[in-house]
């Protein structure tokens, strides 16, 4: 080992070691309760969730891959699924030709809309109720440094 390293003390150790734990493993619990309970992983909920806070429901797949954190490509491949299972809908944008749009159908809001109260239920009992109204703002508050920091790199 070297001395130049910035090694984590041991305060710091005890906290990184639980946060990569609960790292590795809360997607993992997400994909499974929601692939249990409406045949979605917790990417797929995502694309259509964030399809559906968009305005018209629409977005172009570029800034849909930006905001669920994916690679365009593993949208691609992710939007086609969806689409043909009639959740979400492709087409060229009309004022941009190189652009893709994609638009969240009747039948992903209505997926949608089943999926979420056991969602909220499976992220409610693995996370909020552990904590009480403090740590939960604190929680906000760690997180949104951790990934403004994270988006600055």
């Amino acid at each position: 080992m070297s001395d130049e390293a910035p090694w984590l003390d041991d305060e710091e150790m005890a906290a990184w070691l639980p946060l990569i734990g609960l790292v590795m493993r809360l997607p993992g619990a997400l994909d499974h309760s929601l692939r249990r309970d409406v045949g979605l992983s917790h990417f797929e909920y995502g694309v259509l969730a964030v399809l559906e806070q968009a305005e018209d429901h629409t977005m172009r797949m570029s800034d849909l891959a930006y905001l669920c954190n994916g690679s365009l490509s593993r949208l691609s491949h992710v939007a086609r699924r969806l689409e043909g299972d009639g959740l979400l809908r492709r087409y060229a944008c009309p004022t941009d030709g190189r652009s893709t749009l994609a638009t969240l159908t009747d039948g992903g809001r209505e997926l949608l809309g089943n999926a979420a109260p056991g969602h909220v239920r499976t992220v409610r009992s693995l996370i909020f109720d552990e904590l009480s109204r403090d740590e939960v703002r604190l929680l906000g508050d760690m997180a949104k440094r951790i990934v403004a920091r994270i988006q600055d790199q």
